[in-house]
């Protein structure tokens, strides 16, 4: 039987190219988002290569829907061997005594309490399963790099993401599944619209960096599809013995900065 991943914030960006990645890799794929359109269509590029997927509508930081969305993915293909945990918001970066309470919990409650709830959802599936495997999509953000002005939630996330990535690992080995973080640096998406930056004067540390952000290209930011094919290797049994792992996608991005 083939193997079953699912793909939250999967419409766009680092989430579309990795479902379509493990989509062309032989899963059949959940793909799961709050935007019909985007997940549908998501849904519609996979079955067009000849590839299985189902479009799961969900708000990653609300416990029901997320139940029954990964009953939904079980009830159409019966089983789940892969999570990868992407769905996320920049949020508002703002000085601190100007961020308020509700875009702070905002923040929290997408990246955060999402990650919590996709991965509580999926592990009682993976246990059936025998094992398998989950990827938390971080950043470089909160884990290599502090610099991103007024980003105090933001990094918060990222940073705990991979705190629960490396607790996790110890208490899911016994059940056979792994799970690792890639932490992406810069990469062309889609993201920056849902980001609101506000007083950047306020809180950026006047450095001036050498040409380009990302060495390893020239100064160009990275790609969704470099992010996924990491992603699609920490999915396969290639991966096997790699586990609590934070991989930085970044071009040597955070080493520089």
């Amino acid at each position: 039987m083939p193997a079953v991943a699912l793909v939250t914030g999967a419409g766009s960006g680092i989430g579309k190219a990795a479902a379509l990645a493990l989509a062309a890799d032989g899963y059949r794929v959940g793909v799961l988002g709050h935007t019909h359109q985007e997940i549908s269509a998501t849904a519609d590029d996979i079955s067009s290569a000849g590839g299985e997927a189902v479009a799961l509508i969900a708000d990653v930081s609300d416990e029901r829907q997320m139940s029954d969305a990964v009953a939904q993915l079980v009830g159409r293909f019966g089983r789940l061997d892969v999570v990868v945990v992407n769905a996320g918001i920049n949020g508002v970066w703002a000085p601190i005594d100007d961020l308020a309470l509700s875009e702070w919990n905002k923040t929290i409650a997408v990246n955060l309490t999402g990650t919590f709830l996709t991965i509580r959802a999926t592990v009682p599936q993976l246990k059936r399963t025998g094992g398998g495997s989950i990827v938390v999509v971080s950043s470089i953000n909160g884990t290599r790099t502090f610099t991103t002005p007024g980003a105090t939630a933001y990094t918060a996330t990222k940073a705990g993401q991979v705190a629960m990535v490396q607790q996790l690992a110890l208490e899911l080995a016994r059940h056979r599944i792994r799970i690792n973080a890639v932490c992406p640096g810069e990469i062309d998406t889609d993201i920056g619209a849902n980001t609101t930056l506000r007083k950047k004067g306020e809180t950026e540390i006047p450095v001036v960096w050498p040409q380009g952000q990302v060495p390893i290209t020239g100064g160009l930011p990275g790609r969704s599809e470099d992010v996924a094919e990491v992603i699609v290797f920490l999915a396969s049994e290639k991966a096997r013995h790699i586990t609590g792992s934070p991989i930085w996608v970044d071009g040597g991005q955070g080493l520089l900065r």
